[in-house]
């Protein structure tokens, strides 16, 4: 898939996963001690919705060149969540594991998505 094969970001299924993560974030995250909502918290929120933002600007982008740019910021954000959400573990703020399932699936996804891009004349 190219640029020329979608009109917006919302047509991606790798954005449409973004949203989801969001919405799991923030679902475990308004379980976090109440300290936490201008540390961990805020930080996972903003990693996570950081992902999604920058495919969305990405594919706003004129070349796949610039878009495959805002995808690898976009697999820095979801690997920063990963590492928070380890410090949350380690906290013992969580243990739910499909975080880390929904993490290991999007960045499979977007690597894959990446390596079509760059592949693609």
């Amino acid at each position: 898939m190219s640029k020329q094969d979608f009109k917006t970001h919302k047509d991606l299924d790798i954005w449409k996963m973004g949203i989801t993560l969001v919405d799991v974030v923030y679902k475990l995250t308004v379980k976090y001690p109440k300290e936490e909502i201008y540390g961990l918290s805020s930080q996972m929120r903003r990693a996570a919705i950081s992902f999604s933002a920058n495919i969305a600007e990405g594919a706003a982008r004129n070349s796949n060149k610039e878009f495959i740019r805002f995808l690898y910021i976009s697999l820095g954000s979801l690997s920063e969540l990963e590492t928070h959400l380890v410090i949350a573990k380690k906290l013992e703020y969580n243990t739910d594991s499909e975080l880390d399932n929904l993490i290991e699936l999007l960045r499979r996804k977007l690597l894959n998505f990446i390596k079509y891009l760059k592949n693609k004349p």
